[in-house]
């Protein structure tokens, strides 16, 4: 069910801790508010003073241990936000020829812009996606993420992987990463080879074209072992 984007107790501050807790979460890590601070870039205090507003208007729940949740009703709020940018996000660049990062950046400006009706007919014009552009599933498909996928900074040298999702953490905590795999041509669903790779970086082939990656950087790209046909 859709939540109510009018709700008079949301604000665009509820909006962005909502969705970057969704975020966090979704990647299997604990929410707390140091990992908040460091991902909006605000201070400290000022994430502790947000999340004890959440907390009073029944968006988040604060555990003895300060990990953070969100309630039913934040995640039907946060999963609404999710979906609407990841269908832009989608439609920005299957249909308007966007790169991933421009896309990311023009979903979050227009989300609040476009009505729910909008966003929906274009869902619609789409076929439905299960995925934004990055692997990463829209809220309300029915499509579970692949737990024998593996990071690329664990694959051998002299394996062919299948790019199958960005982590949601690069996906919004780092554009740099998502600029250097577009330009390196490396999208969901591109075959690539691993070269090598050594104590800090992984070498791949993409097309022909090789590219570098910190394994730092490289630990946020999952992907799938090719099947060998011989």
């Amino acid at each position: 069910m859709t939540a109510d984007r009018d709700d008079a107790t949301r604000s665009a501050v509820v909006d962005r801790y909502l969705e970057c807790i969704f975020y966090i979460d979704a990647e299997g890590d604990v929410v707390r508010p140091g990992r908040l601070a460091t991902w909006l870039g605000v201070a400290p205090p000022t994430v502790t003073e947000t999340i004890r507003r959440l907390e009073r208007d029944g968006w988040v729940v604060v555990a003895t241990d300060r990990s953070i949740a969100l309630t039913n009703r934040g995640r039907d709020a946060a999963s609404d936000l999710v979906r609407r940018h990841r269908v832009l996000e989608r439609w920005l660049t299957d249909v308007l020829g966007f790169d991933w990062v421009t896309a990311d950046v023009e979903a979050e400006r227009l989300a609040t812009a476009m009505s729910d009706e909008v966003v929906q007919r274009l869902d619609d014009a789409m076929g439905h996606p299960a995925t934004c552009p990055h692997g990463n599933v829209i809220p309300g498909r029915q499509v579970g993420l692949d737990s024998s996928l593996t990071a690329l900074s664990d694959v051998r040298s002299a394996r062919e992987v299948t790019v199958r999702r960005i982590s949601e953490v690069a996906e919004h905590d780092g554009h740099p990463l998502l600029r250097r795999l577009a330009d390196a041509g490396v999208s969901e669903g591109q075959v690539v080879s691993v070269l090598g790779t050594d104590a800090d970086s992984i070498t791949i082939d993409v097309s022909g074209s090789s590219c570098t990656l910190p394994l730092s950087s490289a630990s946020f790209v999952w992907v799938e072992e090719c099947v060998s046909t011989q």
